[in-house]
């Protein structure tokens, strides 16, 4: 029998995503992939920073125990085989237990998201991280210079998501957006009592709601809403929520001020945001990744 990836939370994520790959990435845009290939074999035995979502996956990989495997991450990247073996020992420096991977050479690799069934994909390329959501898988374009997640959660996995177009569908952005703000907040008042259609991150959510159920001593997960409604447009945000049967430890209601300075005070591993603005902000304070979906990333 093969093995299975059922029941995993499955990550599938970029080489620039998981290291600092920036300025091997510089030599690619300046000359090609050939001189980039020379220079990561030529760094094979030198391990890589830590990138943008290493802190992510480190705690994640926590979860597993030597009698139950509960998360499953997985390269999944445009670089070319030899590449890919300075990726696999930075891994094994770090004590990164990642087993599988898939090398494209410049080609997109998200078509192979399907048969791994990810819950989860971050990637620095823009295009790859359309087609996965256009899949249905949640994904998110890293923006790999973010600042990294501090290590004064080492129990904690903490990951911040925005509500509209992000855990819920565009709906709502779509009445602001073409009727200004009071429409929308009135809107909002009267269908409190009307939970709002899932959105692409609902699905990982509802995963990391399963994984923390599951538990191990030595990890949690500590979630957080951090959205720019206020109310009267709260309740229906929550509401949702509860209709889903899913739970967040915080939520915050910013009402348009600038994420960043609540995010610093949270310190997430990651910050999901349909908004480049917002995603700007946040990655001032933590790992920050955007999004691409709803009418604001439209055209």
């Amino acid at each position: 029998m093969p093995e299975s990836l059922a029941g995993k939370l499955v990550v599938a994520i970029s080489s620039r995503a998981l290291f600092d790959f920036e300025e091997e990435n510089q030599v690619f845009e300046e000359t090609d992939d050939r001189a980039y290939r020379a220079l990561q074999l030529a760094r094979v035995d030198v391990p890589a920073k830590p990138g943008v979502a290493f802190s992510l996956v480190r705690k994640l990989l926590a979860f597993n125990t030597d009698d139950t495997q509960r998360v499953e991450v997985v390269i999944l990247s445009r670089n070319d085989p030899v590449s890919g073996m300075r990726v696999f020992r930075s891994a094994q420096h770090y004590g990164l237990p990642i087993q599988r991977g898939t090398f494209t050479r410049g080609e997109s690799p998200w078509r192979y998201l399907r048969p791994l069934h990810a819950n989860l994909f971050l990637s620095a390329h823009l295009s790859d991280v359309r087609s996965a959501l256009e899949a249905g898988v949640p994904a998110a374009q890293v923006y790999p210079h973010s600042t990294r997640a501090t290590d004064a959660h080492p129990h904690e996995v903490r990951i911040a998501f925005d509500g509209d177009a992000v855990l819920f569908s565009d709906e709502a952005e779509r009445v602001y957006q073409d009727h200004g703000l009071d429409a929308f907040q009135a809107h909002e008042r009267d269908n409190a009592a009307q939970p709002l259609s899932d959105g692409p991150f609902k699905p990982l959510l509802e995963a990391l709601h399963r994984l923390q159920q599951e538990g191990t001593p030595a990890m949690r997960i500590r979630t957080a809403l951090v959205t720019a409604r206020s109310a009267p447009a709260h309740e229906r945000a929550i509401r949702t929520l509860m209709d889903w049967n899913v739970e967040v430890d915080e939520a915050m209601f910013l009402g348009g001020l600038a994420k960043g300075d609540f995010l610093r005070e949270f310190e997430p591993d990651f910050f999901f945001d349909d908004q480049a603005g917002h995603c700007e902000s946040a990655a001032a304070a933590g790992p920050a990744g955007q999004v691409l979906f709803g009418v604001r990333n439209a055209g």
